[in-house]
């Protein structure tokens, strides 16, 4: 998987342990205990391996934000649900967040 810089950056350094996903088929396959090779955009030449040591399914980055500290997901306290909604709906739509749901995914850096 591919991760902007600073998201690579934050879980190298265990900043950030939950990386949220769109449900979407390549993920449907993922279960406790894979390695996850993550890939530090824009060249890919640095690589974060990963295990996956939780998986937890959403209908809608709403239910994540409840259910998650901002810390594990790498954001600091100042964020509030509307930042942090408008930031997850930059990178999905929501018809896709709808049609899939949203995979939360506990990492730790191995």
């Amino acid at each position: 998987m591919r991760l902007d810089g600073e998201i690579f950056e934050k879980i190298k350094s265990g900043q950030k342990t939950i990386e949220i996903r769109l449900l979407d088929e390549k993920r449907k396959v993922l279960k406790k205990d894979d390695i996850i090779n993550f890939g530090k955009r824009p060249t890919l030449f640095e690589r974060l391996k990963v295990k996956v040591i939780d998986l937890k399914k959403y209908k809608s980055f709403e239910e994540v934000y409840d259910d998650f500290s901002l810390k594990d997901l790498g954001y600091t306290q100042d964020l509030n649900k509307e930042k942090f909604l408008e930031k997850m709906y930059k990178h999905y739509n929501k018809e896709e967040v709808k049609e899939y749901g949203v995979l939360a995914i506990k990492v730790v850096v191995i």
